[in-house]
């Protein structure tokens, strides 16, 4: 098993790494772009492309930017509708798994940014029987939330005639260097399928034999536009990350000041920020990916952070060990949700564990590299919590309970 001698990646990463003669991951390689472009250029090139759709006529959206009540939806919309005068729909899909600060962030989006909303809400019941197929078949708990996100902005960007989806951050990219920030690949059903969908598309679930007749029914709400719908409407989905230095800390930081974003903390990672809008997102579903491929969300973060070199790799080690065992605090809630037992949740989740990195090869790393750290850069603000509405979490535990069970 290799591990990156820069950041904490593994040759495990389910996006596929490669490393160099030095140890050295793509992901980190293609990283050092972001100290190396011109961005100045980069954006031009991005007002240009924006600049093609806008609706002249002002008789629809110029396009559509897919949003969460997490993540960096505040920072895409800010870019596209202020900076560069887009009038975009806001597009979502509606995970099940809600907290209260992910409903409230969703709504305060809409409200401070003055734009139109769809949000497709699937049967709260189709959403269970989806969860507990796709964790008995492939061990993913979120793989309908995956799939709807992922398809519900193209499907309305064919209906309404709406060419251009605005993506955020292509993960490809930012985790493992899939791509250079110059390719400026764009979101195609290909990349869903292999790596949002873990390479089961709805419409091959819909031809297993083993799939109930009522999830098939469901899969079919999930399946993706052909290829001359797409060609039709001309159909693009840009990531701003291609045109835009990421640094999704720093662009929280901006939103939680300006448009009063709300973070949440997390159990498995120390980052507040990202993925608050969800009970199991970074909570069971982390475990299970935890368990699966050797890492979790923390790692991620923690990657991050190393790259931007705000925090040194020993520091990253030791979060990582942390909270990458930490207790998944939703899972009793999620086991009533599925109705299973955590022995049966065990017995599934064991036939989908891979070899996992274990924390003393980040260590064996960690001390040969002592002599080769990156200088630091200072941060100025460390992640910090805005208004707090844990103590409300376990009414919402009852909430879901009752209208699941």
């Amino acid at each position: 098993m290799k591990v990156c001698s820069r950041c904490l990646y593994s040759s495990n990463h389910p996006f596929g790494i490669v490393f160099d003669q030095e140890g050295v991951c793509s992901g980190c390689r293609v990283h050092e772009e972001k100290d190396n472009l011109d961005w100045e250029v980069r954006r031009e090139r991005l007002s240009q492309i924006l600049d093609g759709f806008k609706n002249r006529s002002k008789t629809n959206y110029d396009c559509i930017i897919p949003v969460s009540g997490g993540k960096d939806s505040y920072f895409v919309v800010d870019t596209v509708k202020n900076k560069f005068g887009m009038n975009p729909l806001l597009v979502s899909y509606n995970t099940h798994y809600n907290t209260l600060i992910g409903i409230r962030n969703l709504q305060n989006l809409k409200t401070k940014f003055g734009c139109d909303l769809m949000q497709l809400n699937i049967n709260p019941n189709s959403a269970r029987g989806l969860a507990k197929y796709t964790f008995n078949k492939f061990g993913s708990i979120y793989w309908h939330n995956h799939a709807g996100a992922t398809v519900f902005p193209v499907q309305l960007a064919v209906k309404l005639k709406i060419p251009l989806i605005v993506w955020g951050l292509h993960q490809g990219v930012d985790q493992v260097g899939m791509f250079s920030h110059l390719d400026e690949v764009e979101m195609t059903r290909k990349y869903r399928k292999e790596h949002d969908l873990m390479g089961f598309e709805p419409e091959d679930l819909f031809k297993d034999s083993k799939c109930p007749s009522h999830i098939k029914e469901e899969l079919k709400k999930y399946f993706y536009p052909s290829d001359q719908e797409i060609v039709d409407v001309q159909v693009r989905g840009i990531f701003l990350s291609n045109y835009i230095r990421w640094d999704s800390k720093t662009q929280h930081e901006e939103m939680i000041e300006k448009y009063d974003y709300h973070t949440n903390k997390q159990a498995r990672t120390f980052n507040p920020y990202e993925d608050g809008h969800s009970l199991i997102y970074n909570n069971v579903h982390d475990h299970i990916k935890y368990m699966k491929f050797g890492y979790s969300k923390v790692l991620d973060h923690a990657v991050q952070e190393i790259r931007l070199r705000r925090m040194s790799r020993a520091d990253g080690v030791e979060l990582v060990k942390k909270y990458s065992n930490k207790k998944a605090e939703s899972l009793g809630l999620f086991l009533s949700y599925l109705n299973i037992s955590s022995h049966v949740f065990s017995e599934i989740l064991v036939r989908f564990e891979e070899d996992r990195v274990v924390l003393k090869d980040y260590e064996i790393i960690e001390s040969k590299q002592e002599k080769n750290k990156l200088n630091l850069k200072k941060n100025g603000k460390k992640y910090f919590l805005t208004n707090d509405f844990s103590k409300y979490e376990p009414i919402m535990h009852s909430y879901y309970k009752g209208i699941y069970l």
